[in-house]
C-alpha cells in the first residue's frame, strides 16, 4: 500500500488542473529503483506496472498537472505548466520527509499546448541514469523510481519511437516559474499562498518572503557549485527548470563534459551558448532575480523591498564562490580557499588540451592524471606545487567519481534498450551509482569516447 497526503491538491483553484494519466497499451517494466522505494517507505509490491504506467490510479492519489510560467532562453512565456507529466500525489517517508510522486510522459494535460504529452524511451532512460548518478554523488536532485515501456509509439522528427513513462520523485516540483505564473497575473493572494506553502514545506525557519529568497539563493549556490565540480551541463536552465527546493530538475539535453573547456555546450537548442558550463552560475543569478521580482510585492514598501531583494540576489556570488572553492579544493585534497590560484592553474592546463575532466581529477589519487596531458612538463610543474601542499588522498577519493554517465555510453545503452536488451543500461546504472568504487569489470565505462563515439549534441527528445 502507498499512503498519500496531497498538500498541493489542497491549494486554491488555479494552481493546477485535475487530470488523470492517459492509459497505455502494453506497459512493461524497464527498471525499478528498489533502494529508493525502500527509502521512501513504499511497498514494492504496490508499485505495479499498471500504476507506474498510469493505467491504474492508486488509492489516495489525486492526479494533477501543475501550472507555471517561465523564461525560456530569456523569453517569457506566461503559461507553460505540466504538459506531459501528472503529479500522482505526495507521500511522507518514514523519516517525515515529504516527496512528490510524478509520472512523466503520462499523456496530454490542459497545459500540453497541442503536444502529445508523451516521452520516448531515450530521454526517460537518460534522466533515470543521470539523476541517480547525481544522487550517488550527493547532488540535490529529483530521483528516478521507475521506467516503464508503454507498448505505444511516440512520433518525433526521427519517426516512430518506443514510448516510455518515468516515475520521478522530488522534494517538490515547485519552480521559479510557478511563482512567475501568479506574479505576471498580479495575483497576490495566490502568490502569498504559494510562498506560505513553500516555506512550510521546504524552509520552515524562513520568516516571510525575503527570508525565503535568501534560503533559495543559498540552496542554488550549493547546487550549482556541485554541478560545476562534476563537469555537468544542464542545458536548459530556464526559470521553469529551476526548483525552489534547490534540487536539480528536468534532465533534458543535459550532459557531462569529456574534454574540458569552460564554454562547452551540448544542447541542440542552445545555439548561442547561453547555458554553457561556465555560464551556469550567472544564469542562476539571472533566474534568482526573476524569483526576487515575484516576491517583491509581498515584502512591504516597494523601494525598501527592491533594495533588500537585490542584496539577497547579490548574496549568491560569495556563497557560490565559497562553495566552488570548497568543492574544487576537495577534488585536489587541499584548502580551496587558500589555494584558488592553484585550482585555476590546473583548469587552464586542462582547457588548453581539452584534457578529460573526470579522468584528470580521478587520476590525482592514483598517479594517472599526468597521462591525460601531452604537455607533461606543464603538468609536472603544477604537480610539484600541488604535492608540496600534502594533498589529502582520502578527500580526493571521496570528491571525484571514477565514472560518470558519459554521453556515448548513455546513447549505447538507449540503443540496446530500444532493441530489447536492457543489460547495457543495467550495467551502466550499477557503475555510475557506485561512482567511486574501484571495479575492474567497469573499467571500460571510465574511458572517454573514441573519436567516432563522441556525442557532440544532446536533445530534449521528449
Amino acid at each position: 500500500m502507498i499512503r498519500f497526503d496531497n498538500s498541493y491538491a489542497r491549494m486554491p483553484q488555479g494552481f493546477y488542473a485535475r487530470v488523470d494519466p492517459t492509459p497505455v497499451t502494453a506497459p512493461r517494466l524497464l527498471a525499478l529503483n528498489g533502494a529508493l522505494a525502500d527509502r521512501l517507505g513504499m511497498d514494492r509490491d504496490a508499485l505495479t506496472v499498471e500504476m507506474l504506467a498510469g493505467n491504474a490510479i492508486p488509492d489516495g492519489a489525486v492526479p494533477l498537472a501543475q501550472a507555471y510560467a517561465g523564461h525560456q532562453f530569456g523569453g517569457f512565456v506566461p503559461q507553460l505548466g505540466d504538459g506531459r507529466a501528472v503529479l500522482l500525489g505526495e507521500i511522507v517517508a518514514p523519516d517525515g520527509a515529504r516527496f512528490d510522486i510524478q509520472l512523466k510522459g503520462s499523456g496530454p494535460t490542459p497545459f500540453s499546448r497541442r503536444g502529445d504529452g508523451r516521452a520516448w524511451m531515450g530521454p526517460v532512460l537518460r534522466e533515470y541514469v543521470v539523476s541517480e548518478f547525481m544522487a550517488a554523488m550527493g547532488v540535490p536532485t529529483t530521483r528516478a523510481l521507475a521506467a516503464v515501456a508503454t507498448g505505444d509509439q511516440v512520433w518525433r522528427d526521427q519517426g516512430g519511437l518506443p514510448g516510455a513513462v518515468l516515475t520521478r520523485v522530488a522534494a517538490s516540483h515547485i519552480r521559479v516559474g510557478t511563482f512567475q505564473y501568479f506574479a505576471v497575473r498580479d495575483d497576490r493572494a495566490r502568490l502569498q499562498a504559494l510562498t506560505d506553502h513553500v516555506i512550510a514545506r521546504h524552509y520552515p525557519d524562513a520568516d516571510g518572503a525575503l527570508a525565503l529568497l535568501e534560503r533559495v539563493v543559498a540552496a542554488q549556490a550549493e547546487t550549482i557549485a556541485q554541478w560545476m565540480a562534476l563537469g555537468f551541463i544542464h542545458g536548459v536552465m530556464n526559470t521553469d527548470n529551476m526548483a525552489i527546493s534547490g534540487e536539480t530538475i528536468d534532465y533534458g539535453p543535459c550532459a557531462f563534459m569529456d574534454g574540458y573547456h569552460p564554454q562547452t555546450v551540448f544542447s541542440s537548442i542552445d545555439r548561442q551558448g547561453r547555458y554553457a558550463w561556465a555560464n551556469q552560475p550567472d544564469i542562476a543569478v539571472w533566474n534568482l532575480a526573476q524569483f526576487a521580482t515575484c516576491l517583491i510585492p509581498l515584502m512591504g514598501e516597494e523601494e525598501a523591498a527592491v533594495e533588500a531583494a537585490t542584496k539577497a540576489v547579490h548574496g549568491f556570488a560569495p556563497l557560490y564562490q565559497a562553495a566552488w572553492r570548497r568543492r574544487f579544493g576537495a577534488k585536489l585534497g587541499i584548502d580551496g580557499a587558500a589555494h584558488q590560484a592553484l585550482i585555476e592553474r590546473l583548469l587552464t592546463l586542462m582547457a588548453t588540451e581539452r584534457a578529460d575532466f573526470t579522468r584528470v581529477f580521478a587520476g590525482l589519487s592514483d598517479g594517472t592524471a599526468r597521462d591525460e596531458f601531452t604537455d607533461r612538463a606543464g603538468f609536472d610543474a603544477w604537480s610539484r606545487d600541488w604535492q608540496a601542499l600534502s594533498p589529502d588522498q582520502a578527500v580526493i577519493a571521496r570528491a571525484n567519481p571514477r565514472r560518470i554517465p558519459r554521453n556515448h555510453r548513455i546513447e549505447q545503452a538507449i540503443a540496446s534498450a530500444v532493441a530489447g536488451d536492457m543489460a547495457p543500461f543495467e550495467r551502466l546504472f550499477q557503475a555510475v551509482t557506485h561512482p567511486r568504487d574501484l571495479h575492474a569489470d567497469w573499467a571500460d565505462l571510465a574511458l572517454p569516447p573514441a573519436p567516432a563515439e563522441a556525442v557532440r549534441q544532446t536533445f530534449c527528445g521528449t
